[in-house]
Parts: structure tokens; sequence; C-alpha cells
């Protein structure tokens, strides 16, 4: 497996709707241009390839100075545990520097993942939840 990784490429729907679906991260799959219009207003888009086929995704709206909002990351199934994750997590990180806090919202099977890649969980967050 030779896995590329590439920063703000455009990406279509289509081709993350499937790694959602695969990776089983909520998001609103059943509306492509939803999905089209979130991939196309965030301002760092990093994906990972295995040759055409893309297999992971780390989609953020940052100021790249003081906070990103890693709002989506998500790994096709039979890619997890191989480190694509990690390096879509670092390659966020190397693009934002150092001065900008990494911040996302999770749940589930997920909760345990991200303490193992460095984050904190916080407790000081609030959140209007969106309508759909």
């Amino acid at each position: 497996m030779n896995i590329q990784f590439k920063v703000n490429i455009k990406v279509q729907a289509a081709a993350v709707i499937e790694v959602f679906k695969d990776a089983g991260i909520n998001r609103p799959t059943e509306d492509p241009a939803r999905i089209q219009a979130m991939l196309d207003n965030s301002n760092l888009v990093i994906t990972a390839w295995d040759g055409t086929h893309l297999i992971g995704i780390a989609r953020s709206v940052t100021d790249y100075n003081y906070c990103c909002y890693l709002s989506d990351l998500a790994v096709k199934k039979e890619n997890q545990k191989s480190g694509v994750g990690k390096t879509l997590i670092e390659l966020t990180q190397n693009a934002i520097g150092e001065n900008t806090m990494l911040i996302l919202l999770s749940n589930g099977p997920a909760m345990e993942y991200y303490p193992k890649m460095g984050f904190d969980k916080v407790e000081n967050g609030f959140i209007i939840k969106r309508q759909s």
C-alpha cells in the first residue's frame, strides 16, 4: 500500500460519502449537495489516497493563528489502525502551526481514540446543536 496525502485538493462528495459510510461516522450522507458544501466551505482539507481511491479525510475550519476545528476525521475501516488517521492529524497540526489549538467534538468509540493521539479531554465547552 502506497498512501499519498494531499492538502486542499478538490474532492467530490461521492468519494467522501463512501469514506464516511465505511468509517461509520454520522454525517448527512443522504445529502450529497450538503456534503459538497461542507467540503467547499472548509479551508483545510487533507486527504489520504491509495492510488486513485480516497481512503481518509481530515476536514477543518481554521484561522491558522489561534484555533482550528477538526470537523471530520474519517478513515475507511480496512485502513484503520495503519497510521492513516494519525498522519492526517499530524498533517493538520503541521498546516496550522504550533500556536494554533486543534479542537474537535467526538462520541462513541472515538472517545478512546483521541487521547491516544495527544488530545486532552475538555470540560469547558458549550454547543448550540444544529437543527438537522
